[in-house]
């Protein structure tokens, strides 16, 4: 089938499905409809508007009349990657040894140098996981700390950067302290200050997000340069970073660094990485193995790896350096900006997402309005209008979070905003 002819498919069985007065904001002939196969070009936008990227939106297989703005939980693989993933246990399938053998070599020699290359790493500074979570847990267990040694992390952790530091203080004894941060971020210094003041002699590291759930921005470089003068290590969580703005690791200063890749760089489920500094490895040991040294940490879960997912990671990085970090970035940012507009606009909502550029995250928003309670909000906007969001109950609130990836559209915004008024 031509594109041609797709498109018309696609425009044709879109009218007859009855969507269109339900969500008018999603323009036939937007997505492809069930068919990976045959693509339209991925072309580099030149601008931030919905004309921009509407050739974007082609590259997704969403079902029609549903919009989907929960990307902070998971993200939505393009065709390219779900091809990937097909094409990879096909090759495991047809010939087990050469398949396996030639999605190894992917990994080696395409994946992890594009990894490191997209995020201003080594490629012996990173090894695969399974998930952001997994990868908090090694580098927080791994840490070397002896009973009545001190980690201060913040009351914004997620909980799978929480679980680990208690595990430790159950396990080793060591003091896990916590530091209110208020939401949202009151000012960069604000931040930096408070975990200033929380160190003692005793304290050997900081653990923090770099984008919490809700979107808040934290100083990850100056507060990983406070941290270096002091002698202490920094571990970063970057589930909610990474995919969202461009980001260069070395040039944070952190020492540890924990990546979901199924979220905002729309890799397959099941992808992260964890980052290790080289000179941090005497610090952070493996979990795995005991026999270690420096040139060979051995950091990286032992066993069969799921190959087919891993190599596909090469697709979404392809796409995503095709689109380019910056323009992401500025899309993102564009289409939250025209989301807390509308908001403001409505009678008894309070808008939680930080107005400073260095405050907030390009594509999560959250917001309180007065009589909706956030955890039966997110059904009722589902059937309401097909559209998935989610609910942002902490840090004493009572909150739904928005969060627009690049494929979203103002006209799918308005739709919510209808909703919702």
């Amino acid at each position: 089938m031509s594109k041609k002819s797709l498109s018309k498919f696609s425009r044709r069985s879109f009218m007859k499905s009855g969507l269109v007065g339900a969500v008018s904001t999603i323009l036939p002939g937007d997505y492809i409809e069930g068919n990976t196969e045959e693509l339209y070009p991925v072309i580099t936008p030149t601008g931030t508007d919905d004309t921009d990227w509407q050739k974007v939106r082609s590259q997704f297989i969403l079902e029609r009349g549903v919009t989907y703005m929960n990307n902070a939980s998971l993200g939505m693989p393009p065709a390219v990657v779900i091809n990937a993933v097909k094409k990879g246990y096909e090759a495991i399938s047809s010939e087990p040894l050469h398949g396996k053998h030639d999605l190894q070599e992917q990994i080696a020699k395409k994946v992890m140098p594009g990894l490191a290359n997209m995020f201003g790493t080594q490629t012996d500074e990173i090894v695969l996981t399974r998930n952001a979570s997994e990868a908090l847990h090694m580098q927080a267990t791994g840490l070397i700390l002896k009973p009545g040694d001190e980690v201060i992390i913040t009351t914004q952790e997620h909980p799978a950067g929480l679980g680990p530091w208690m595990y430790r203080q159950e396990r080793d004894g060591i003091k896990v302290k916590q530091i209110f941060i208020p939401s949202p971020l009151t000012s960069e210094s604000d931040v930096v200050e408070r975990f200033s003041k929380a160190i003692t002699p005793k304290t050997k590291a900081l653990s923090f997000c770099h984008v919490t759930r809700g979107g808040h921005l934290y100083p990850v470089k100056q507060l990983a340069a406070m941290a270096r003068k002091r002698g202490l290590l920094t571990l970063v969580d970057g589930a909610q970073a990474v995919g969202q703005f461009p980001i260069d690791i070395h040039e944070l200063g952190c020492d540890a660094y924990a990546v979901s890749l199924h979220k905002w760089i729309l890799a397959p489920a099941g992808t992260g990485f964890l980052y290790i500094r080289r000179d941090a490895r005497d610090r952070i040991k493996s979990v795995f193995a005991a026999d270690t040294t420096l040139e060979s940490p051995r950091i990286e879960p032992p066993g069969t790896k799921d190959f087919p997912i891993r190599a596909a990671i090469l697709a979404a990085l392809n796409f995503a350096n095709k689109l380019g970090q910056e323009n992401i970035e500025k899309r993102c940012r564009f289409l939250s900006d025209y989301l807390k507009d509308g908001l403001e606009k409505i009678q008894g909502v309070t808008l939680l997402s930080g107005a400073s550029l260095s405050l907030s995250a390009p594509g999560s928003t959250i917001f309180e309005k007065d009589g909706l309670d956030a955890m039966e909000a997110v059904p009722l906007i589902e059937n309401k209008i097909k559209t998935h969001i989610d609910e942002h109950q902490r840090d004493g609130h009572n909150a739904i979070r928005v969060s627009t990836h690049f494929y979203n559209n103002t006209g799918e915004i308005d739709s919510l905003l209808s909703a919702l008024s």
